[in-house]
């Protein structure tokens, strides 16, 4: 009987010690929780106001610094290329784009017969095979490809965002690709025969296209 009761007395001081323990614990927690709530509901001190405006003031310095690398990297020349020909008014002079070629030497067949159910929608610059093909402007590769009518063909985007198509080329400049930066006077491929025009004596298709269309070149020529 009475290791019976001690037992039942060790059990209770084991069972009130765990309930102690159980609640210091409650308690603690309980404060702990409300030192966060003071501390988030107080004012901040002048130190911890600096350490949060020093914290914002080198991210936006990191973020700066970011943006100013990648915007002058070559991964945006072409966005930056796009942006400024967007800004440009369309081109009102211009020079032949076959080497050797002066104005007065192109018959203007822009807007002839092409077909029952077409028109020339630029104009044919004849040149021996071989010479060179150059970008009348400065502009963004848009196109580097051979297909259709056009056979190996480049367009590039140029001032006030027309689109500057060369075609029948026998060949294109080594390395050119969409997505290129070029300026005026850079090479782009040279005189050919290719797609429609095979068979034909070689010569250059060319046109520009604006918002309204294609426009005859020829009169832009100096």
């Amino acid at each position: 009987m009475l290791d019976c009761f001690s037992m039942q007395s060790s059990m209770a001081r084991l069972y009130i010690a765990a309930s102690r323990a159980w609640l210091d614990s409650t308690l603690r927690k309980v404060e702990q929780a409300r030192l966060y709530l003071e501390a988030m509901t107080s004012p901040p001190s002048p130190a911890r106001r600096l350490r949060r405006w020093l914290l914002s003031g080198a991210l936006l310095l990191a973020a700066g610094i970011a943006a100013l690398s990648l915007w002058n990297s070559p991964w945006a020349a072409a966005p930056k290329m796009l942006w400024a020909l967007g800004r440009m008014p369309p081109a009102t002079e211009l020079p032949v784009p076959v080497d050797g070629v002066r104005p007065r030497q192109i018959a203007d067949t822009f807007g002839a017969p092409r077909g029952s159910d077409r028109t020339h929608a630029g104009i044919d610059i004849f040149g021996k095979r071989g010479t060179p093909v150059r970008s009348v402007t400065a502009g963004v590769i848009a196109d580097v490809s051979e297909r259709g009518l056009g056979g190996r063909q480049v367009w590039v985007i140029g001032p006030g965002r027309e689109r500057y198509y060369y075609a029948h080329l026998e060949d294109w400049a080594e390395g050119l690709a969409r997505g290129q930066v070029v300026q005026a006077g850079q090479l782009l491929g040279h005189v050919g025969d290719s797609g429609n025009a095979k068979g034909t004596p070689p010569h250059l298709h060319w046109g520009i296209y604006g918002k309204d269309g294609a426009r005859d070149p020829l009169p832009l020529l100096r």
